[in-house]
């Protein structure tokens, strides 16, 4: 059934799912980001291994890669809000199960938690996409940065929580270092709630029948990337995008996981480093409405450009930072998490906008799954990196691959021109 254009006001649901979205980011970040902060400590204390310390973080992003090929699936067919739900409940139970690894000493169930808790981030992902299902044209960067902005408020408290809830397990008998899964947890699970009363009606169900075409989306025989794979081969502009996206989050990734280490070996304090990731965590997210509003003026290719360009300097600056604390791995992280928001939310809009809204769930599902992928396979190999050949030369490689965005970027300026 088709709904009628004037019996529904767009633009007051709009403006509902993004007020929902927005409550659901806030809290969900507090689960995912406090985590990041201490899991490459804690997984360095499992294994005994400065080199094995990355594991857990490649896990959680290679199990954000796998969530999120399942959450498009699910909401093909469901709608934005039971995917949602089903990424961050089971984000949830892994969140506990670090937990209970740190409490018997299993750096194999570490690993297990951290790959549950990567639909998190699957979820968070999504929680993007879904700011654009009822948005126009000329806002949609814009309402995609202000989803994208909300995540600000709990990732910027969840590290310089790190201390805090350390001290919380401690008290409660357990290892320090599981705290912050412990407080995660509850974070997640407020998330769960926001979404499961709030995110009603779901906005990519409406959009549908705004379009006439209300039944759930029939899979073909190649499922999820099957259909975002014969939407790139009519649309070159979303393969940049999924290219530039991809690599811009394992520069990001393959740096961060391994600076908490790189600065604990100096000499820096937990609340320093805590520091350290909530600063790289505002450029990140605190500047996305700005950005997104440069996105829907400037245009989606040199914002990716720009990007490109920022995460160069960024990693030259963290390239040459001294062990423990600088200002200079300040600023290089700091500048690391900008780049990132600049070709994310420029990324994420360029490839909405070139997708049509039938296959735009598997388009957005399988350019995550790409980015988990990128992102782990930097992740898992950072730890090597800085275990053979230190940390200047993770942020060497970092830098060709932020060649690489720039590159996408300049093509993608290129091809729409």
């Amino acid at each position: 059934m088709t709904l009628a254009p004037q019996l529904v006001d767009t633009v007051a649901l709009q403006r509902r799912t993004v007020r929902s979205l927005v409550a659901t980011q806030a809290v969900g970040a507090l689960g995912i980001t406090i985590a990041l902060a201490t899991a490459s400590l804690l997984a360095r204390d499992l294994s005994g291994s400065d080199s094995l310390a990355g594991l857990a973080q490649t896990s959680q992003v290679l199990g954000a890669a796998v969530a999120s090929w399942t959450l498009a699936s699910v909401m093909a067919t469901r709608g934005r809000r039971v995917g949602l739900l089903a990424g961050i409940c089971f984000a949830t139970v892994g969140s506990l199960l670090c937990v209970v690894a740190g409490a018997v000493g299993s750096m194999g169930l570490l690993l297990l938690g951290t790959f549950l808790v990567g639909s998190m981030t699957a979820a968070n992902a999504a929680a993007r996409y879904a700011a654009t299902d009822l948005a126009v044209p000329a806002t949609r960067a814009r309402d995609l940065s202000t989803v994208v902005w909300a995540t600000t408020v709990g990732a910027v408290l969840g590290p310089n929580l790190a201390e805090p809830s350390a001290d919380l397990a401690d008290w409660l008998g357990l290892p320090p270092l599981t705290g912050p899964f412990l407080v995660g947890a509850v974070g997640m699970a407020l998330a769960a709630v926001v979404v499961a009363l709030l995110l009603r009606p779901d906005p990519l169900v409406v959009a549908r029948r705004l379009t006439g075409d209300a039944a759930p989306q029939r899979r073909g025989p190649g499922g999820v990337l099957g259909g975002a794979v014969a939407v790139i081969r009519v649309e070159p502009l979303v393969a940049c995008a999924m290219t530039a996206v991809a690599a811009a989050h394992a520069v990001m990734v393959g740096v961060m996981v391994m600076t908490p280490l790189y600065m604990e070996h100096g000499g820096a304090h937990l609340h320093v480093i805590g520091l350290v990731i909530s600063v790289h965590v505002l450029g990140m997210f605190a500047f996305a409405p700005l950005v997104g509003w440069f996105t829907d003026q400037l245009g989606r290719p040199r914002m990716i450009v720009l990007g490109a360009l920022v995460q160069l300097v960024a990693v030259a600056l963290a390239g040459v930072s001294p062990r423990g604390s600088s200002w200079q791995v300040f600023a290089g992280l700091f500048l690391l998490g900008v780049g990132w928001s600049f070709v994310t939310i420029a990324g994420a809009t360029l490839l909405t906008d070139r997708t049509p809204l039938a296959a735009r769930t598997d388009v957005q599902g399988a350019s995550d799954l790409v980015m988990g992928l990128s992102a782990g396979a930097a992740g898992g190999v950072s730890g090597l990196v800085v275990g053979t050949l230190g940390y200047g030369w993770l942020n060497a490689f970092a830098a060709v691959l932020a060649a690489v965005v720039l590159a996408a970027g300049t093509v993608a300026a290129r091809t729409r021109q």
